[in-house]
């Protein structure tokens, strides 16, 4: 409720349209993604996930240079994104399941798509604005899964210290924080550009995994984390 506080004064958008853009970048980003994405896991393997969602960047750039004509994909950025995205795919070894897998491809789309309207809406309002309008419609968007996936869960177990400890991280930090920091991004370096950086998060997630979690780092994992921050350079590099 916090963002809702920051700008109290302005609660919708200069004009209808921008208003939609802002209801679909909410749907796009804030519900379909994650229910797609969710309900894959629950029916393909997190291999297949992990790698159909690391398409999200090339998916990203192929509409951003069909929809924004002044941005160009410079042979160094598609081959270095190209080298990023071949690291996951000689990685993992993938078990075709059709409805999973669509679903996944579904939340690449989805997140490109939002990646897109953001660069847009970036261009004419504030970031704290925006963030909440995405949070507003994510969460008015999301209420028709409960049609599907009945709420379940007993309230009572929100007050248990290792429950709202996670529930405040996914919801502050993993949430809030990184769909703002997520938006100054995309405004300041472009769809393209900061799309690339997305291939990252198997990296840290590696290495948180090494420090919290006590699992090993081979030596493939260690030379596939040197070619993507090879290819993620290349990508960024002017």
């Amino acid at each position: 409720m916090g963002i809702w506080l920051i700008s109290p004064r302005k609660l919708f958008a200069d004009n209808w349209k921008d208003e939609f853009w802002m209801f679909l970048g909410g749907m796009t980003g804030g519900s379909f993604y994650f229910f797609t994405e969710n309900t894959a896991l629950e029916i393909t393997l997190a291999t297949n996930v992990s790698f159909i969602v690391c398409t999200a960047p090339l998916l990203t750039t192929i509409l951003s240079l069909w929809v924004y004509k002044k941005e160009k994909a410079t042979r160094g950025l598609m081959a270095g994104s190209l080298l990023a995205l071949v690291v996951y795919n000689g990685s993992f070894v993938l078990k075709i399941s059709p409805l999973g897998d669509f679903l996944t491809l579904l939340a690449a789309f989805s997140w490109a798509f939002y990646s897109l309207i953001m660069r847009k809406m970036s261009n004419r309002y504030g970031i704290t604005f925006i963030t909440r309008k995405i949070f507003f419609y994510g969460v008015l968007t999301i209420l028709p899964a409960f049609l599907v996936h009945p709420w379940q869960f007993d309230i009572t177990r929100l007050l248990e210290p290792a429950i709202l400890f996670n529930l405040l991280f996914l919801g502050v930090l993993a949430s809030l924080i990184c769909f703002v920091v997520w938006n100054v991004v995309l405004k300041q370096l472009g769809t393209i550009r900061a799309s690339n950086y997305i291939y990252l998060n198997p990296l840290f997630t590696l290495i948180g995994s090494a420090f919290l979690l006590g699992e090993r780092l081979t030596m493939v994992a260690l030379m596939g984390a040197a070619l993507i921050l090879g290819g993620v350079y290349w990508a960024g590099k002017k």
